[in-house]
């Protein structure tokens, strides 16, 4: 068997579980200057499978000739906010695995739209004539390609960022944050910036019992399952040879052919790696997607790579450690466009018979950017560190129009009735 050390950078997500006994308190409401609204429209509505017509999580949908776009949510939903300028412009909708829509802005509606997306199957053999001897050569080529096919300049990226506490499936606690991303090429040994521009959180302690867990890291969370910027997290030339990679069934994004590699760490492997699928673009070698998990079996090392603080009378292992990266492409460079994690924990107390089960997700979308970004006029007190923990900087919820024409990922139902019925119970509370 080998014995590897891994580094333990922040993409294996890190928490705080800490016995807190904490009372319910009044939500602050901050004050938010009102933004000009009466210029943009919204339009809602759902992408689904034509012919099963089941909902497309995590669908794309960007505004022709700009860098505007936004993501269905776990439900299939979108919101999209246009600007009065280029409400004449076509959205395109893609999803993987499907055959790419245009759809004329004028002829949506502003609610209850719905989008119906076709699969498709390529022959990439019949598309591609250079194809790769073999998996791990092309996402060597992948690796090699870093800076040419990606954005080359720096860039000022605006990013729509939620997380999610779960205590079995009743959400517990819920933070948003619209900031601004200052993304260095991959080329770059400089690091992203982030610079928090607005934020919010709903948490009801009392759904977390004695037990308060959060997320530390914030919006720094989904952005370093960005691999092809932060490859050392993953794919390091040390890492790579301690995975097996084989190819899958090619699939299609954005009409353009692609490869799908499966990789798993090797048998001899005793350290928990990472397993799962990339999704290789077939002419430009470039990856457009990743879905991938850490490997949980062994509970007390992956715990290890997990959990930052615990009491000493409590044990907590992850179940769960989901991860997914995916990337859009303008004329003819690609650039992150959307990171997630999802994981799941069970919490044992000594001395209590049942454990509890803890549920996180975090999930970042760039909805708009331009160039030149390289963030120096950011002071370095107004930089995010990838220590912050956003529940405990955000203010509390606001009105509807809180985020004014900044486009977000539409709220799954449930979180809107959680956030719902906290407020109920904080008002009552006050009462």
């Amino acid at each position: 068997m080998v014995s590897i050390l891994l580094k333990k950078p922040v993409l294996y997500v890190q928490f705080f579980i800490l016995m807190a006994c904490f009372t319910t308190n009044a939500i602050n409401i901050p004050l938010v200057l009102a933004q000009d609204t009466l210029k943009y429209k919204e339009y809602k509505g759902t992408v689904i499978d034509s012919k099963t017509n089941d909902k497309l999580v995590f669908a794309t949908l960007a505004v022709e000739n700009t860098n505007i776009s936004s993501i269905t949510n776990s439900e299939g939903e979108f919101v999209l906010k246009v600007h009065d300028s280029i409400r004449s412009n076509n959205v395109i909708v893609s999803f993987l695995g499907y055959q790419q829509k245009i759809v004329p802005l004028t002829n949506l509606k502003k609610e209850d739209n719905e989008i119906a997306l076709s699969p498709v199957s390529i022959e990439l053999p019949q598309i591609d004539l250079s194809a790769p001897k073999d998996a791990l050569s092309l996402v060597l080529a992948m690796l090699k390609k870093n800076g040419e096919n990606y954005l080359t300049q720096p860039v000022k990226m605006t990013a729509f960022y939620r997380e999610t506490i779960k205590k079995r499936r009743r959400d517990a606690s819920l933070s948003e944050a619209v900031a601004y991303i200052y993304k260095q090429p991959n080329s770059s040994a400089k690091k992203d910036i982030i610079d928090l521009y607005k934020s919010r959180k709903s948490t009801n302690y009392s759904r977390l019992d004695t037990v308060a867990l959060k997320l530390q890291g914030g919006p720094f969370t989904p952005l370093f399952v960005d691999i092809m910027k932060y490859p050392e997290y993953i794919f390091t030339k040390e890492l790579i040879t301690y995975y097996d990679f084989s190819f899958d069934a090619s699939t299609n994004i954005n009409d353009k052919p692609v490869y799908v590699v499966s990789f798993k760490q090797k048998e001899s492997v005793i350290e928990p790696l990472f397993y799962g699928k990339l999704y290789i673009d077939a002419e430009t070698k470039a990856l457009a997607s990743a879905v991938f998990n850490l490997n949980v079996e062994d509970k007390e090392k992956a715990s290890d790579l997990l959990v930052r603080r615990k009491p000493n009378d409590i044990d907590v292992y992850p179940t769960e450690a989901s991860y997914r990266v995916d990337y859009r492409i303008k004329s003819g460079k690609w650039y992150y466009g959307y990171g997630n994690v999802q994981l799941a924990f069970v919490v044992d107390r000594k001395g209590k018979l049942f454990n509890s089960k803890y549920y996180v997700s975090s999930e970042m979308a760039i909805t708009d950017w331009h160039e030149n970004g390289t963030g120096r006029d950011i002071k370095s007190k107004e930089r995010l560190r990838p220590s912050i923990i956003i529940a405990d900087e955000a203010s509390g919820f606001s009105d509807p129009e809180f985020w004014g024409t900044y486009n977000v990922i539409e709220p799954e139902k449930s979180i809107e009735s959680a956030i719902s019925k906290i407020q109920r119970q904080l008002e009552r509370d006050k009462g």
